[in-house]
């Protein structure tokens, strides 16, 4: 059992960047391969990056390679998302999720492969 909460979600301009935080409580965090997904109004959530147990091992969606990092630091039980060059398309709701894993190296895209969710941070992107 692990507890997610995401911060860092805010107001920003066009071009400009962000870094969220999803910190875990409970469990030992680094059995846990994590992901971001996001959801705008009226639409489904959609993936946007995961890592595995270790970091050693990332994926993007190809809407935002290149402008986002995803990164983690299991002493802290902290998984990051550095947004960079945003767009007003990436307004969204942005949510952790995590799954526990067997192997260090895997990381997961499906929604459905997850089992714990935080409950979200607001991002909202201005032209």
């Amino acid at each position: 059992q692990v507890q997610l909460v995401e911060s860092g979600g805010g107001l920003v301009q066009a071009g400009g960047s962000l870094r969220l935080s999803c910190a875990a409580s409970g469990r030992t965090f680094s059995v846990y391969a994590v992901g971001w997904f996001r959801q705008a109004p009226g639409k489904e959530r959609e993936f946007v990056t995961a890592i595995s147990r270790s970091g050693g091992s990332t994926f993007y969606a190809d809407s935002v390679k290149g402008r986002f990092t995803i990164s983690r630091d299991n002493a802290k039980n902290t998984v990051y998302l550095e947004m960079n060059s945003l767009k007003p398309e990436d307004t969204a709701a942005y949510y952790c999720a995590a799954k526990s894993s067997l192997s260090g190296s895997y990381y997961y895209t499906r929604r459905y492969e997850y089992n714990y969710w935080g409950q979200g941070t607001q991002v909202t992107v201005s032209s």
